[in-house]
């Protein structure tokens, strides 16, 4: 009776030990895929004086343009 019981039980926390090593690695994969995504983002690079002044004379040439 008491092995019954012990198999019952062992049989149970299997489940668990399964479905606790499924999140590990689901979370595992996210942290990684995040940590990713942050690290290759691009950041924002200020414009040099004449690439300034060039987007700013092409903006002000399309507005212009149309009555």
């Amino acid at each position: 009776m008491a092995l019954e019981e012990v198999v019952k039980m062992e049989h149970m926390n299997w489940g668990y030990v399964q479905l606790g090593l499924v999140a590990l690695v689901f979370g595992g994969l996210q942290i990684w895929w995040i940590s990713n995504v942050i690290w290759k983002r691009e950041l924002a690079k200020p414009l040099s004086e004449d690439a300034f002044r060039k987007t700013l004379e092409r903006i002000w040439s399309k507005g212009k343009e149309t009555p």
